[in-house]
């Protein structure tokens, strides 16, 4: 498996930003996408899941009303839409893959959000 992420950056507090992780090497539309964070000195934790239909989606509270996730089957790519970005959004975002036995990291991409 194979993840190209992009999207990441620094932003202003209150600025959006839009992740995307293309996959390949395995059969996407099999798999429920999510997105993790880890920020420094803490924990990697779930931001936003997707079911593989995209018809079920799931949130951190800390991200509730403010990030979207989403997917395009057709494309093998996951987004995540994040707006109204607070300084504490500041981490490493990572795409991960999860069917049966099998779990998918992407590598990983920096968001900053700073004045």
């Amino acid at each position: 498996a194979q993840f190209v992420e992009s999207g990441g950056g620094l932003v202003q507090p209150g600025g959006s930003l839009r992740l995307s992780c293309a996959a390949s090497g395995f059969t996407f539309s099999r798999y429920y996408m999510s997105w993790y964070r880890q920020a420094p000195g803490k924990e990697r934790e779930l931001v936003a899941g997707i079911s593989t239909t995209g018809d079920d989606t799931t949130y951190a509270d800390s991200v509730k009303g403010r990030f979207t996730i989403s997917r395009d089957n057709a494309k093998n790519t996951v987004y995540l839409q994040m707006n109204s970005l607070k300084p504490e959004d500041t981490a490493v975002y990572y795409c991960k893959a999860k069917w049966s036995r099998f779990d998918y990291w992407g590598q990983g991409t920096q968001v900053t959000v700073s004045s």
